[in-house]
């Protein structure tokens, strides 16, 4: 949730289709980091905007529902040296913001300035933001916008123990927060896995969404890298554990889970920079048409795989983050930089809910089978070894035959399967069902061999990616067994999920 009041006219380009002048629509740029946004509040214009959001947030607590509020303490409003000068620039411009010799700005958040995080004057400022947000609000947690910079002294140059970070982690105040690191900036600094931490720190995993956009669309050399992105990353979190990564294939900022289908390229030229603005390395594919097609094998296609993607995403160890929108498969056009757009292009259609009800129950299932399923959610990593003489790992790799997983540069499938009796060695959790899931990102079909069950226990189908809704999944418990429990086929690009019971 972005609520810190920002200034919303700073934009100086134009819609080149309409004329008309962009405007902040995201919120990165905070003019009071005390302050709700009033334009978000029903009752911002006679400045209620504070007490209708603390009712929101009691009412989500009600419904269990936790609040994490996006900062943004790289950057200010003011811009560069050409910008307005709003409060810090006019308060003390040297203890505020980063400064270059000649006395330009720094500009490692790509917005024109950056603050100087690990002043102590600065640092206080922070600190006493976000106790405000807890104390007075009740927030949850924060996620921090291009955290990096938060670990820079006043040069630019990456800290080895940066004091502000050290102190949110250990703060009493900010002690049950959840503090998630955005853990790169816009100067180069990339920190994904090596995010100075503490042991509090949580990360959005970059190298997740990247390993996963590949092996989606059938890269070579992505089986080793997919296999640890669906363990927690552990050679990334070792000692902080699986719930470190904060797994996503989409967020805010890049393409919807549709465009990625759906666009080889970034279409931006409504940002009005002649689509110099947002990434290129989107790893995204448009399976045969740019945009929108009436094409039926292309559209299944593209249905199939964000199926795939939402899947591997709620089968994948670590906690995942769900763009708004992909479960009703929400596009943005092609564009992968809709901050200054006020518009449809960031508007979601509740109507799509209803044209898209395929999607959107199979992304409900899916969420609700990882809620049953303790195997799926653990706070340690994952070992590969039977720890409590079981009879199976608490994690075994397959291919197309069991116990053999393809690794070599080429392969395009993998399969894994989860001893739930290893969950009861978890805190106040029972033995789980096993989980076996065959994924198959080649062009082909193929045939998985499937292990072996003891105990009387048989394999039953939760998902199939390749079969048309609505036999593509089930609610939990209602899972269907196989016919046959040695063999399985598995489709072309897609995903297949068992539940061993």
């Amino acid at each position: 949730m972005k609520r810190q009041e920002f200034g919303e006219g700073e934009s100086d380009f134009y819609n080149p289709y309409t004329g008309q002048k962009l405007r902040n629509y995201w919120g990165y740029s905070t003019v009071g980091f005390f302050a709700p946004k009033a334009g978000y509040a029903a009752t911002g214009a006679l400045g209620m905007e504070a007490d209708e959001l603390k009712a929101l947030v009691k009412l989500l607590h009600r419904h269990g529902i936790e609040i994490i509020l996006d900062v943004v303490f790289n950057h200010t409003a003011e811009g560069s040296e050409k910008g307005p000068t709003l409060s810090f620039r006019g308060l003390d411009n040297r203890t505020y913001y980063m400064l270059r010799p000649d006395g330009t700005y720094q500009n490692f958040s790509g917005t024109g300035n950056t603050l100087n995080c690990n002043n102590p004057v600065v640092r206080n400022l922070v600190l006493d933001a976000l106790r405000y947000w807890v104390s007075e609000y009740h927030i949850d947690g924060f996620r921090f916008d291009l955290a990096s910079i938060l670990g820079r002294d006043a040069e630019g140059h990456p800290l080895a123990n940066p004091p502000l970070l050290e102190l949110l982690a250990h703060d009493p105040v900010l002690g049950k927060t959840k503090l998630i690191a955005e853990a790169w900036d816009a100067g180069g600094l990339y920190q994904v896995g090596s995010f100075p931490a503490y042991g509090r720190w949580a990360e959005w995993n970059g190298r997740y969404r990247d390993t996963l956009r590949r092996f989606l669309k059938g890269d070579m050399e992505q089986v080793q890298e997919v296999a640890q992105a669906l363990k927690g990353s552990p050679a990334m979190y070792l000692e902080r554990g699986p719930t470190a990564s904060i797994n996503f294939v989409t967020c805010h900022d890049g393409f919807t889970l549709n465009d990625l289908v759906s666009y080889a390229e970034k279409h931006n030229l409504a940002n009005g920079e002649e689509g110099r603005d947002g990434a290129n390395d989107n790893h995204s594919w448009n399976w045969g048409h740019e945009g929108p097609t009436d094409d039926p094998a292309i559209n299944t296609l593209r249905r199939r795989l964000m199926r795939n993607a939402i899947a591997m995403l709620m089968v994948s160890q670590g906690v995942p983050m769900l763009l708004m929108g992909d479960e009703m498969a929400h596009t943005k056009q092609g564009n992968n930089n809709t901050y200054a757009q006020d518009n449809e292009l960031n508007w979601i259609d509740w109507a799509q809910v209803a044209a898209n009800a395929d999607l959107f129950r199979f992304v409900r299932h899916c969420i609700a089978f990882r809620k049953a399923h303790p195997a799926l959610r653990r706070r340690y990593h994952l070992h590969e070894r039977d720890l409590i003489d079981s009879g199976y790992p608490d994690i075994s790799w397959h291919g197309l035959r069991e116990g053999r997983p393809d690794w070599s540069s080429h392969s395009r499938t993998l399969a894994f399967m989860l001893c739930g009796m290893h969950a009861a060695l978890l805190p106040g959790r029972t033995a789980d069902d096993y989980i076996y899931v065959a994924l198959n990102m080649h062009w082909e079909s193929h045939n998985f061999e499937l292990p072996r069950l003891r105990d009387g226990r048989r394999w039953l189908l939760f998902a199939d990616t390749f079969r048309e809704p609505p036999n593509d999944i089930c609610a939990p418990g209602d899972e269907r067994p196989l016919r046959t429990q040695r063999n399985l086929p598995v489709g072309p690009r897609s995903v297949v999920i068992l539940v061993g019971r």
